[in-house]
């Protein structure tokens, strides 16, 4: 029996790790100030990464324990991607934007010993302090004022600078141990969710798997010769793999920091001159109005990466037209590490046609590495065909297969991840997404498509946000609701918008409700919370206009 001769060598964060400081040593990482900015090469980050893994040593961090991260897109958050599971222990992303009892909920849950905070954001997190029952130590990043969180603290949580823990870790004390590539690297919680938070738990070998897999050419690779500015944040399902995939490239990371809104985001792309970026809808529709009204200059930019939510057509051809940028859509979840699907048009589609901005309004094609298929609500497996609609279940190697503590089976369908996102499939691979199965409206027996309303909603000139939800209805059993948000000053009637809707979509689909908002509720990532909506109706607290 011929058995493989290869080498049984570990897929895991510390091979990266050492592949990125080796080759890519004068690459850099620049951290966003506001008024001034911060570098590092590959070099100094590395070095500064060991000191932080000997610190958290020192502290008593041993394999398997659970260390926090309360921080935005900084190049220490960067130093804890590494120095965290080059040790064993395991990277715990805190989303800052999380509900009090969430945030307490997950920090007890994954049972965190260690929570590395920036001093901006120590009153956000004092508001839960006391109820963190398993946290010993808090480690500040910055010299700015946190007696509001030492006031917050049990009694006996002990308090360092993280300065200071890296000056007097001895940077030849590091060694790195052998870890195991099943072994836990990171983890992260599930956000939107009813509930509370479900944590997944990455392994060394799923986060390398999912860098190699991102950084093929049908997904959106960098180089050395990029600079990359990951906008979307690194407590949001690992900054969907930039961070790793940009230092094994060796590109430039370009680190916003909190500085999330259009005027500084354009100031700093106009200084730094990012290649390439990745973000939510909700920061491009900002920066675009921005630019409406302001001079800037985003001329570097060559591509985007768009994700997390339905990216509208309008808002891609947008920055097609006018600044030759191609944005592309991804597709994933915190269970996929997150990306599992781009949207390349395929072979022999001319750039910058109509055909080509019809691929790439799809969700997109699945990664190597990702298996799709498209279930219905019997169960049933259905045909690729472009037609039949079901929802998408996953599996592969950056796949969860279960929940950390919660075993949730009924997210879990014969070894296949539910995702809860109903889509139809092309024969060759590609995917659009309809709808979320808790948001789809089921009209008469119908399925209308939330997605395709809010998407020609937003192409509408007058429109700066859309969001379509279902309501109740006496004779069709539900009928869509469109929350609408109108520019400073339009005029535009619900009889305008229904007749603009009308040249894109069947006439029974057209909503009969209207209400005109301020804003559309967001998650803590940045998504339409439709849940809030649904709750405004149900309270009478919207203003509906009928048709």
């Amino acid at each position: 029996m011929i058995e493989s001769t290869m080498q049984d060598f570990p897929l895991n964060v510390g091979m990266m790790f050492r592949h990125g400081r080796a080759l890519h040593g004068e690459s850099e990482v620049v951290t966003f100030e506001g008024d001034h900015t911060r570098r590092a090469t590959f070099t100094e980050l590395a070095a500064r990464s060991e000191r932080l893994a000997v610190a958290l040593r020192d502290l008593g961090v041993a394999p398997g324990d659970c260390i926090g991260t309360f921080m935005w897109n900084t190049q220490e958050h960067l130093e804890a991607y590494f120095a965290v599971p080059l040790q064993g222990a395991i990277l715990h992303t805190l989303n800052i934007r999380l509900f009090p009892e969430q945030l307490a909920y997950i920090v007890n849950h994954a049972g965190d010993r260690v929570i590395l905070v920036g001093d901006d954001l120590a009153p956000a997190l004092a508001r839960v302090a006391a109820e963190l029952d398993t946290v010993e130590f808090f480690v500040v990043v910055g010299d700015g004022d946190v007696r509001v969180l030492e006031e917050a603290a049990r009694d006996g949580v002990e308090f360092h600078r993280y300065d200071d823990l890296l000056a007097a870790a001895d940077p030849a004390a590091f060694e790195f141990p052998e870890i195991d590539e099943w072994a836990p690297a990171a983890m992260c919680y599930t956000s939107g969710t009813t509930g509370n938070p479900k944590g997944v738990v990455y392994s060394h070998r799923s986060t390398f798997m999912h860098t190699i897999g991102v950084s093929t050419g049908t997904g959106v690779p960098y180089t050395w010769n990029d600079r990359v500015l990951p906008i979307v944040p690194m407590f949001h399902a690992m900054a969907w793999g930039a961070p790793y995939s940009a230092w094994m490239a060796g590109a430039d990371l370009l680190m916003p920091n909190r500085y999330l809104q259009a005027e500084p985001l354009a100031r700093f792309i106009a200084a730094e001159r990012p290649t390439t970026t990745c973000a939510v809808p909700t920061i491009w529709s900002d920066l675009l109005r921005y630019s409406e009204t302001h001079d800037v200059d985003y001329s570097s930019l060559q591509r985007i990466m768009c994700g997390g939510a339905a990216v509208p057509r309008a808002l891609m051809q947008a920055f097609q037209d006018r600044f030759g940028i191609r944005m592309l859509q991804a597709w994933g979840l915190t269970e996929t590490s997150p990306v599992a699907a781009v949207a390349l048009p395929p072979r022999g589609v001319e750039p910058g046609t109509a055909e080509e901005m019809d691929w790439r309004e799809k969700t997109g094609r699945p990664l190597p590495g990702v298996e799709l298929r498209i279930v219905g609500d019997d169960d049933t497996i259905l045909p690729w065909d472009g037609e039949a609609v079901g929802e998408i279940e996953a599996r592969g190697s950056w796949i969860t297969g279960s929940y950390y503590g919660d075993p949730t089976p009924e997210k879990f369908h014969d070894g296949w991840l539910r995702t809860g996102d109903i889509a139809t499939i092309t024969r060759d691979g590609y995917v659009k997404i309809t709808d979320r199965a808790k948001d789809v409206i089921k009209s008469g027996g119908e399925w209308i498509s939330s997605v395709e309303l809010e998407g020609r909603l937003l192409a509408h000139p007058d429109v700066v946000e859309a969001a379509v939800i279902a309501v109740p209805d006496p004779r069709w059993d539900e009928r869509p609701l469109a929350c609408v948000v109108l520019r400073d000053g339009a005029t535009v009637t619900p009889v305008e918008l229904c007749e603009f809707l009308g040249s894109y979509v069947a006439k029974w689909q057209l909503p009969e409700r209207w209400t005109f908002i301020s804003e559309v509720p967001k998650t803590s990532v940045g998504k339409f919370d439709k849940k809030v909506l649904r709750a405004q109706y149900a309270d009478g607290d919207l203003a509906v206009v009928e048709l």
